[in-house]
């Protein structure tokens, strides 16, 4: 037995030195060919998307929470129903948060009992103010009239009595005055308090109402009639029960238009310059692989965006749907095959038979039983395995699928070719330029 197992290895390492000193001739012509070929050519382009409604009626947070009085710019929803529900125009949808409102109701009631309070205040100073200074102005009065029985007094007494008489009259007409102006002027200031503390018991109040407004609304209702999706927060995450929802992103949920739907898909930068509006597009549904619909391009975004975790750009595409079909629902997978070109009577050849060198493209032509010629082509449109070959070859050319050997010593025939392609190119840049 032993001997035997060494017999079966020398074999094997004979084989195994035959090949590494006697390798396979590459020259012997083992090559796979395929002829050009005239026909009809579709390019195509797919991509997976999901089923969105055209038009939807939205389900937003109440406009009470807009208010400039209520300082709440979120709140999260406590109950839902669950999505897909249908209900009736009024019918119940969502609750939000009644616990921070009647925390936010709690603080503007106590600042609008603080407003109150130092508006009772001011009116009490005011009067107490005013009061004072209206007895100062009794006073002011009473002495005034003093001042002038005593000049009248002083007829019969010296020069100099009159003049001091008269002199004290004129001092305490002046005192009065002043008196008079500094009771005004405080009127003022003292009603411009009163008046400043009022308007913040306005605000307050107002506050206070706005909130109440907003407590009573808190049990969000369907505008009308529909099956409920539920929309997304800036997150992309589906609103559910515990979400938050912003003030400047105030969608819950939305009642879905499904008469009309679209197919939103993402088609990355390789392929977006083939992608136009107004493209055919057959579209099917993953839930659903019987059935397909028509479709056509509807819009197409003019900037990409990053895939998340990644580095590659892809740009949005909404594909229109034909038709309607009760089956179909908003976020359903779909698969979409647009159609670029449909090109008619051409000649084209498979993707196996393209080589490529920098900045040009090359055939290999069969030519008798061992010859071939290295031929530069132009290309036109292609899809998944043909392409169009517009200049350097005819209907009746045999191509190789294989690069032969020897292949990079032969001369390309179609300089030509090259030099016109590479003089657009260059024309084309300094246009753009």
């Amino acid at each position: 037995m032993k001997k035997k197992h060494l017999i079966i290895l020398g074999i094997i390492a004979i084989i195994i030195l035959a090949f590494v000193f006697f390798p396979k001739d590459k020259t012997s012509g083992n090559y796979l060919y395929t002829s050009v070929q005239k026909g009809d050519l579709i390019a195509q382009v797919y991509s997976t998307g999901q089923l969105q409604t055209e038009n939807s009626e939205l389900i937003v947070l109440p406009k009470e929470m807009s208010s400039r009085n209520i300082d709440m710019y979120e709140i999260k929803v406590s109950t839902i129903v669950e999505e897909g529900t249908v209900v009736d125009s009024g019918g119940y949808v969502a609750t939000l948060d009644h616990a921070a409102v009647e925390e936010l109701r709690t603080k503007a009631s106590d600042e609008l009992e603080t407003a109150l309070n130092a508006y009772e205040d001011a009116k009490i100073d005011t009067n107490l103010n005013l009061s004072t200074l209206r007895d100062e102005l009794l006073n002011a009065d009473v002495d005034l009239e003093e001042k002038r029985l005593i000049l009248e007094q002083s007829v019969y007494e010296s020069p100099a009595v009159k003049r001091q008489a008269n002199l004290d009259v004129e001092r305490a007409l002046r005192d009065l005055d002043q008196k008079k102006r500094n009771y005004k002027l405080k009127q003022k200031q003292d009603e411009y308090k009163v008046y400043r503390a009022y308007e913040r018991v306005k605000i307050k109040q107002e506050k206070v109402n706005d909130i109440d407004k907003l407590f009573n609304v808190l049990e969000v209702k369907a505008p009308k009639p529909g099956l409920v999706i539920y929309s997304y927060d800036r997150f992309g995450k589906k609103i559910k029960a515990g979400s938050t929802i912003s003030r400047w992103r105030p969608q819950i949920a939305e009642l879905p238009d499904l008469s009309s739907m679209l197919s939103k898909t993402f088609i990355n930068e390789i392929d977006i310059s083939k992608i136009k509006v107004g493209q055919k597009v057959k579209v099917g549904i993953d839930a659903f692989p019987e059935k397909s619909f028509d479709g056509e391009i509807l819009s197409v975004a003019n900037i990409g965006q990053v895939i998340p975790n990644g580095d590659a750009k892809v740009f949005e595409v909404s594909v229109k749907i034909d038709g309607t079909d009760p089956e179909l629902r908003p976020a359903m997978t779909t698969s979409n095959i647009i159609t670029t070109e449909h090109l008619r009577d051409v000649t084209y050849a498979p993707l196996e038979c393209i080589f490529t060198n920098d900045s040009l493209s090359y055939v290999f032509i069969k030519e008798g039983s061992d010859k071939y010629r290295k031929q530069i082509v132009n290309l036109g449109v292609s899809n998944e395995n043909k392409v169009q070959l517009l200049e350097g070859v005819d209907e009746s050319d045999v191509l190789l699928m294989n690069i032969p050997s020897g292949a990079d010593k032969k001369e390309f025939d179609g300089i030509d070719i090259y030099k016109r392609l590479l003089a657009a190119k260059t024309d084309s840049l300094n246009i753009e330029s």
